[in-house]
């Protein structure tokens, strides 16, 4: 990279790439969790997930909003010297470095199926569920603005794309990188 160029990862790429780890992991243990009776029964532990489900995507979904808001107005331009990173390192790297955590949930998720049937899993599913719907909230202000949010790869590693570290997102134009707004892949 050049004098003063730095590396950028897309905002919306970074919080959807929690989605799928917690989704799949926690739907496969609601299911395992359902196959045991557990000290509640399954009525009441799934009656709980399904409950735990909606709350925990709630809370994922709508907590620090407002700091991303902040950071979506606070943006500046990308240089031109500034290195995009592509969907897939930047997706790549994120469950690299929270792999640990990611299969530790899922192993309490399981266990907490003998208690409460199925709704450890549902409440990983939720998670999930809740990080694709702040990505797609992220990509709905992408579109508004016609622009693409941004943010320095070396402040991810340290944290959350919203985190206190973060000063400013960057901005491209629309078709900048190989994401679609909301961090999906783009479709050619």
């Amino acid at each position: 990279m050049g004098r003063g160029a730095q590396s950028l990862a897309r905002v919306a790429v970074v919080v959807r790439a929690g989605a799928a780890p917690l989704w799949w992991p926690g739907l496969i243990a609601a299911v395992v969790g359902a196959l045991v009776p557990g000290l509640t029964g399954r009525r009441i532990g799934l009656l709980a997930g399904a409950a735990l489900f909606l709350i925990t995507a709630a809370v994922v979904a709508l907590v620090r909003n407002r700091r991303y808001t902040v950071l979506a107005e606070a943006a500046t331009r990308a240089a031109r010297a500034d290195f995009l990173q592509d969907r897939a390192v930047t997706v790549r790297n994120w469950r690299r470095a929270r792999r640990r955590w990611l299969l530790a949930a899922f192993l309490v998720a399981v266990a907490s199926g003998f208690v409460l049937p199925g709704a450890g899993g549902l409440m990983l599913a939720g998670a999930g569920a809740g990080l694709w719907i702040k990505a797609v909230a992220i990509g709905r202000r992408e579109r508004a603005a016609d622009v693409l949010y941004w943010v320095r790869t070396d402040l991810v590693e340290k944290g959350r794309p919203a985190g206190e570290q973060v000063e400013a997102y960057r901005t491209t134009g629309p078709m900048a990188g190989d994401a679609a707004p909301g961090g999906a892949r783009r479709h050619r």
